[in-house]
């Protein structure tokens, strides 16, 4: 399948009188390679229906639509939402009923049909963590994907405890999904060519018992915030705050089987969960 290249991609923005704005992360991808690789490494077929975010001039998507049952793709700006089935329909006018746009911010998007069995794509770098957690949260016929995102927020979302990458956002992605960096990405292969470096992650959801308990859920999220807020700060002061005193505390945490003078970049999600049980968050 042929992909939208350089000047194609360019010759659209002008058409469409598109800059790209920088305000709604927009780095369209221009090379054709690239979008076969992630295509390729997403390993999506056609019993598969892919969900895209911020699908841009659509280079990415035809590529999808060769592979996947079906794409819906979710574009917030109305220009592109509006363009791209027209584009699909003169490069693959074969495959255009297996598109669906939904002219949306993907923050907002709680319900989708067809229902997405994978995740595919170049997320805006200015939202990739709230979107990738979002969708995990709201579609869980999500079982696996692959994102492009700036090398930074990928290496956090992949680390593991006790490195300097480790934060909330790999916890939280924990909760929903194993993670690993799956490649690196030239800044070369974007238009425009963006100032930081980026990586494909890829994921695959796995299940654990309190995986369907919302009130724990939003408790050990709670408690990942709350720790590393102030990271550097052993647990008992770091969580003094929110669970009212560094003596109490210190109680919650012996009798979740963690030393109170650990710190949140060392505590496994286990962790977290086994804090999170104890407590109880006001209504």
């Amino acid at each position: 399948m042929e992909s939208l290249g350089a000047a194609q991609i360019r010759e659209l923005a002008e058409q469409l009188n598109l800059r790209p704005s920088k305000s709604l992360g927009q780095n369209f991808v221009i090379d054709g390679n690239t979008c076969r690789k992630i295509v390729r490494l997403s390993e999506v077929n056609q019993n598969d229906a892919v969900l895209e975010i911020g699908p841009g001039l659509g280079s990415l998507t035809l590529v999808l639509l060769a592979n996947a049952g079906s794409v819906v793709a979710v574009e917030i700006d109305k220009r592109l939402a509006e363009q791209l089935p027209k584009t699909i329909a003169a490069h693959v006018p074969e495959r255009a009923s297996n598109l669906h746009v939904i002219n949306k911010d993907a923050l907002n998007i709680t319900e989708i049909q067809p229902t997405p069995t994978a995740l595919v794509a170049n997320l805006p770098y200015n939202v990739s963590v709230p979107v990738l957690l979002h969708l995990l949260e709201y579609f869980p016929t999500i079982t696996r994907g692959i994102v492009m995102v700036q090398a930074e927020v990928a290496q956090r979302l992949a680390a593991k405890p006790g490195s300097k990458a480790y934060g909330i956002p790999s916890v939280k992605l924990r909760w929903w999904a194993d993670s690993q960096i799956a490649s690196a990405i030239s800044r070369e292969v974007f238009w425009p060519a963006p100032r930081v470096d980026s990586l494909l992650l890829s994921f695959a959801r796995h299940e654990h018992s309190d995986i369907h308990n919302e009130s724990l859920r939003l408790r050990t999220f709670a408690i990942i915030d709350s720790a590393f807020a102030q990271r550097r700060k052993m647990l008992r002061s770091s969580l003094g705050t929110f669970l009212g005193s560094s003596e109490r505390a210190s109680e919650l945490l012996i009798a979740a089987g963690v030393d109170p003078t650990d710190r949140a970049e060392n505590l496994t999600l286990e962790d977290f969960i086994a804090i999170a049980r104890g407590i109880s968050l006001p209504s």
